[in-house]
């Protein structure tokens, strides 16, 4: 098949020139005769991309020399503990908003390690939300307050993020680097690398230094945020592989310009739910619509048995990943930075015919 479009929620779409680039680097890294993935991360070779990737972080997300920029393995998941090993002290509390799936194993992994208030709970609420800001019911002297950017099973995205008195911790897996933002706003941010940021593999953690100093002692090496930071992320062997394409991806976003990239995004998850919205009530999205996600749009069909059909036969279109969550069905089309108009064309233009034949 010469073209497929890949509108999965992650592992997601690369942008192409950096799959082409690695294709072409992948016996040879920089004149060195060897493949990047059998380079030493202690070689100047892959010390050179590690440096890179920092630096470029921290130029698209302007950040200042109070934030560290490191790389840890266990994506999201992991950091659903390690947030509150590293913040969460003896009897403080930290405030958690509940928008969803995600959210919800952040407040469950949480819980097991301190005392958590849920601030805010929209997680069983059709059609799907996010919290709004006055909603949140926020604890006086709270350790942190914990957010989920955007969550991919509801289709639902924070639009503009609570301005809090403790830090606030950001799980951003899934737009991070889709739009710009305040980081000064932010006390730590993470995201898994699997949605718009590379290949699985590791996390992108974005920590205020004074923030890394409240570990206690007890917590093991490889879960305090201070080894990665005072070892640069090299204590252990990093995910080289993923870093050297997190890099190139960073290279792509900059030459793209971070704000055309937006623009783009708003503009095709606009073309999708003008079709969902325009289609006499065939399409149905799932999201109130202030809380609509630009990454992940979800919607519903008349019937499961149609569902099926345009799962199928988009899939023979070579529109791929479009199945939604296991746990809720319907359609999921994610559109992430990497994700092509053209694409987003063919797939509105699908969206039609199919309700032409169907409807």
């Amino acid at each position: 098949m010469s073209q497929v479009y890949n509108f999965n929620a992650g592992p997601a779409v690369l942008p192409a020139e950096v799959l082409e680039q690695a294709k072409n680097e992948m016996f040879d890294f920089n004149k060195s005769g060897m493949s990047i993935l059998e380079h030493s991360h202690r070689g100047k070779d892959y010390d050179a991309v590690h440096q890179e990737a920092i630096a470029n972080y921290k130029k698209l997300l302007n950040l200042s020399d109070d934030y560290a920029v490191i790389f840890v393995q266990g994506g999201a998941s992991m950091q659903f503990a390690m947030v509150p090993m590293n913040l969460l002290g003896l009897g403080q509390t930290a405030d958690y908003v509940n928008s969803g799936a995600w959210a919800s194993k952040a407040v469950k992994e949480a819980r097991l390690i301190g005392n958590v208030n849920v601030v805010a709970n929209t997680e069983k609420e059709i059609p799907t939300r996010i919290p709004r800001v006055e909603e949140l019911k926020l604890t006086n002297g709270a350790a942190y307050v914990h957010v989920t950017s955007n969550e991919t099973i509801a289709g639902t995205q924070w639009k503009t993020f609570p301005k809090t008195e403790a830090p606030l911790v950001a799980d951003m897996s899934s737009d991070m680097l889709s739009r710009p933002f305040d980081s000064k706003q932010f006390g730590l941010i993470y995201a898994g690398a699997q949605k718009n940021l590379g290949p699985a593999g590791t996390a992108l953690v974005v920590i205020r230094k004074d923030l890394a100093q409240r570990v206690s002692e007890k917590i093991p090496t490889m879960l305090k945020y201070t080894t990665y930071i005072e070892e640069d992320s090299l204590y252990n062997t990093p995910s080289c592989f993923t870093i050297y394409m997190m890099m190139l991806v960073t290279r792509w976003i900059l030459k793209m310009g971070q704000e055309n990239l937006y623009k783009r995004n708003v503009e095709k998850a606009a073309k999708i739910y003008t079709g969902i919205d325009n289609s006499g009530g065939f399409y149905k999205g799932t999201a109130v619509k202030d809380c609509r996600s630009d990454m992940n749009i979800t919607f519903r069909l008349p019937s499961e048995q149609l569902e099926e059909a345009f799962v199928k036969e988009a899939s023979n279109l070579g529109m791929k990943g479009l199945k939604g969550h296991r746990s809720v069905g319907g359609i999921r089309a994610s559109v992430y930075n990497a994700f092509p108009m053209e694409g987003v064309e063919a797939f509105t233009s699908f969206m039609r015919e199919f309700q032409k034949k169907n409807g």
